[in-house]
């Protein structure tokens, strides 16, 4: 197995590890959707995680696409509300086109990220510059699709750099949904949670794959 590619048992791994340290993450985006929603993001989001990653350690997968669909589904099962079906809309979708696919490289990260992406703008109708999770996903999807050729590694980095330049700019946007919409300008100034969840998740899949992988 060459280094820029992840097999289906490392793929699982990695998600592992990204699903324990999101629930890591849980304070600090409880206290990014205090100023801007309803304060539960970050516990909703641990929630789901800490299912992902019962779930995931009692499983086994014949492809990506069917680790993906499983994270997605036990997200939308678990965490319930906008962010649970926002979340698991993003993984299941973009798991379509990786269920005949044992290799995570670079092509299979693009469609992921830009599968993904349609699907949360199909079931929502959210748009770039909503400040919502979009914002993270759509130039992280974009930077994906440049790199679908590149070393894995090479384009986790990329790609969780333009997530989290998304996340950074969400702080000077307007909100158009959920409890954000009705504070109009007391919104700007802060960084939109999820966002904020989706920069997290592709910051801990780098991570994993450029420091912690497992050696075949």
């Amino acid at each position: 197995m060459e280094r820029s590619v992840l097999d289906v048992e490392q793929t699982r791994q990695m998600f592992l590890f990204v699903a324990r340290a999101m629930v890591e993450e849980k304070d600090y985006l409880t206290k990014l959707d205090q100023a801007i929603g309803d304060a539960d993001h970050g516990i909703g989001i641990a929630r789901g995680f800490e299912s992902v990653d019962r779930d995931l350690r009692e499983a086994a997968f014949d492809s990506i696409g069917a680790v993906l669909k499983k994270v997605g589904t036990v997200l939308m099962m678990s965490m319930g509300g906008a962010s649970g079906a926002i979340f698991g809309t993003c993984f299941r979708g973009g798991a379509v086109n990786l269920m005949d696919v044992d290799r995570f490289d670079s092509h299979a990260l693009a469609l992921l990220l830009n599968d993904g992406c349609s699907a949360v703008k199909q079931r929502g109708g959210a748009r770039a510059g909503n400040k919502t999770m979009l914002d993270a996903v759509i130039p992280a999807a974009s930077q994906s699709t440049e790199l679908a050729q590149a070393p894995l590694d090479q384009a986790l980095i990329a790609v969780s750099d333009a997530a989290r330049d998304g996340m950074e700019n969400t702080k000077n946007m307007l909100a158009t949904t959920g409890k954000a919409k009705t504070l109009g300008q007391r919104a700007v100034g802060h960084i939109d949670p999820g966002a904020a969840t989706t920069y997290f998740i592709l910051k801990h899949m780098m991570t994993f794959k450029t420091r912690i992988e497992p050696q075949k």
